[in-house]
């Protein structure tokens, strides 16, 4: 429920399909438009509160709780500053030549491994700076809708439009979207196919400041994850592609964990293989791969978007021997 003010300020009711998510992501699923950085920059300035009170981007909203928010459009312009980053040699252009879909309303990347979607206090060149780059002929700057971890690899979607932006990520928001990832396990999950049901909960902040997840029965969000083993290595090393059906934050490298079997390259949440048991060494980086989305488009239809794995992640797979798993990859996709 939202109630405008005399000056254009709004008080918006929290519903229950948001409780216990991000101040951050409450706004980016309803707010898509608004860069995290300008966000930053009106919590600092206490124009966005919760109940009142200040609030931090990474505080926990509650049904029942109500958030300030002020003009969001007047205040875009502020957002400019923030876009203009130094980016190293090429990347703008490697990010162009990472474009697999483009029409008047959608855009979809390839995004690499170690680029970040949005930026931080150790984090000054990431996507989210980078987006001026990629408004070609439309009127407006893309707008992110969803978010990719830093080291995962594979498909991002863009708004074009703050029509099209809103539009995305409600289907994110309603789960209206069928996401298939590819990952490479170290050992193999004892069911070739299966559910991996575990609530998760944010631990306590690990090294350099990151933010670490484990299964919590008591505490923890509702997380669900589908999988199919696609091929394996003996007992050794397992292709397999993941559906999340919740969108947590490290769901699938948690959950693939707690099964026992890490995501190759995961030094969060496991270790990498160096050739054990007479296996090839795996290339470094995380073997975790956005390779499919299904979801509907702004307009009409539905989008079906694929994106090739990232040099690294081929190579591993060559060395092992597994094939790219496309026929399994469409299972559960609507």
């Amino acid at each position: 429920m939202s109630n405008p003010g005399a000056s254009g300020v709004r008080q918006v009711t929290v519903e229950a399909d948001d409780a216990d998510i991000r101040l951050d992501r409450w706004f980016r699923r309803h707010h898509p438009e608004l860069t995290h950085g300008r966000l930053e920059q009106l919590l600092r300035g206490g124009q966005v509160r919760l109940d009142g009170k200040r609030a931090k981007s990474g505080d926990r909203v509650a049904a029942g709780q109500v958030i300030r928010i002020p003009p969001i459009k007047a205040a875009q312009p502020a957002d400019k500053p923030q876009r203009a980053i130094a980016a190293p040699p090429g990347l703008v252009e490697d990010l162009k030549a990472r474009i697999v879909h483009r029409d008047p309303l959608v855009l979809a990347l390839n995004k690499p491994p170690g680029l970040a979607v949005q930026g931080g206090s150790r984090t000054s060149v990431h996507v989210d700076g980078l987006l001026d780059a990629l408004q070609f002929e439309a009127k407006e700057r893309p707008r992110l809708v969803h978010r990719l971890d830093r080291d995962t690899s594979g498909l991002l979607v863009l708004g074009r439009t703050a029509g099209a932006a809103a539009k995305l990520a409600e289907a994110f928001r309603r789960r209206d979207t069928t996401k298939l990832y590819w990952a490479i396990l170290v050992g193999v999950p004892k069911a070739e196919k299966g559910r991996i049901d575990l609530p998760l909960a944010k631990t306590a902040v690990g090294r350099h400041g990151r933010e670490s997840m484990a299964v919590d029965h008591e505490e923890g969000d509702d997380a669900v994850t589908d999988y199919v083993v696609a091929d394996t290595v003996g007992k050794h090393v397992a292709l397999v592609v993941l559906r999340p059906l919740t969108g947590r934050t490290h769901q699938l490298r948690a959950h693939c964990a707690a099964l026992g079997t890490p995501i190759l390259g995961d030094t969060k949440y496991g270790v990498r293989p160096d050739g054990e048991g007479g296996l090839p060494e795996a290339e470094a980086g995380l073997h975790l791969h956005a390779a499919r989305l299904v979801m509907p488009h702004p307009q009409s239809g539905r989008l079906d978007l694929f994106a090739e794995p990232p040099p690294h992640f081929r190579s591993t797979m060559k060395a092992y021997g597994f094939s790219p798993p496309r026929d399994v990859a469409v299972v559960g996709a609507r």
